[in-house]
């Protein structure tokens, strides 16, 4: 195993996850790339950019979620771990299938809540979509609903 791929989504539940495949990574002297798909753009998704309030809001938002990441890949490198930390765009399920490939993983680090069949009904869950769709192993780590 050489790659290991963590999608991360900035939130304190990630920290588990990411413990985890910092784990997985160092005792199998793999690289860890973490990855935060980020909204997509409005026009990607048909949708006018708005004022340019907006707009500077998007993009101080964007070079603020890539700062904490890389902040995140420093912090792993330090503790002698090979990782790097991108910041994509687009829908997440699909994105995270196509790094996955880009980047030739071997396994996908992510986490579930454990939502009630409601929530997935309305809102859905990309831990499960990428369960349904992944080509290469996804190893689920737990994150409790109180957290």
């Amino acid at each position: 195993m050489k790659n290991i791929l963590v999608p991360h989504d900035l939130s304190p539940n990630g920290a588990p996850v990411l413990a985890k495949a910092q784990m997985l990574a160092s005792a199998l002297g793999a690289k860890l790339w973490m990855i935060h798909v980020a909204a997509p753009d409005p026009d990607f998704v048909g949708f006018e950019t708005g004022p340019r309030s907006i707009r500077d809001h998007r993009a101080d938002r964007l070079r603020s979620e890539h700062q904490e990441l890389q902040t995140m890949a420093q912090l792993l490198r330090s503790d002698g771990l090979d990782a790097e930390a991108l910041l994509v765009q687009g829908p997440t399920t699909a994105t995270i299938l196509d790094e996955a490939r880009r980047l030739n993983a071997d396994i996908i680090v992510m986490g579930s809540h454990g939502h009630s069949a409601l929530y997935k009904a309305f809102v859905g869950s990309v831990c499960e979509q990428v369960l349904a769709e992944s080509k290469i192993p996804v190893l689920v780590v737990p994150i409790p609903r109180n957290t």
